[in-house]
């Protein structure tokens, strides 16, 4: 939740005019990743599980993407962007992490 904070923190510094268009975007993607994290630990099968980690890695992807326009268009700069940056990619690598982890694992022996 922290990077969803922080990109909180980060679009107040975007225009007005952005409000419903990149900022609302980003703002969007950031709380996405943790609600898909959620959402996907409480579901009742490890498929279920893995499919809500992609979509929450993917929405890494998109707001790493969106930053990076936001900088081209001189919204903010790089190093305002370094905190957000850097926790969307610790965050990319524990999900992928994660998704190896229960791609991986054995399914569980039922018992009948």
């Amino acid at each position: 939740m922290i990077a969803a904070t922080e990109t909180y923190k980060l679009t107040t510094e975007m225009p007005l005019e952005e409000r419903y268009g990149l900022t609302s975007q980003m703002r969007r993607s950031a709380v996405s990743i943790p609600s898909n994290i959620a959402e996907g630990s409480k579901r009742s099968s490890k498929k279920d599980y893995k499919n809500f980690l992609r979509i929450a890695f993917g929405s890494t992807a998109e707001l790493e993407t969106q930053i990076e326009l936001g900088v081209r268009l001189t919204y903010f700069s790089r190093s305002n962007t370094n905190i957000v940056s850097n926790l969307l990619s610790e965050i990319s690598k524990m999900l992928q992490s994660i998704i190896a982890r229960l791609e991986y694992q054995s399914p569980v022996p039922s018992i009948t």
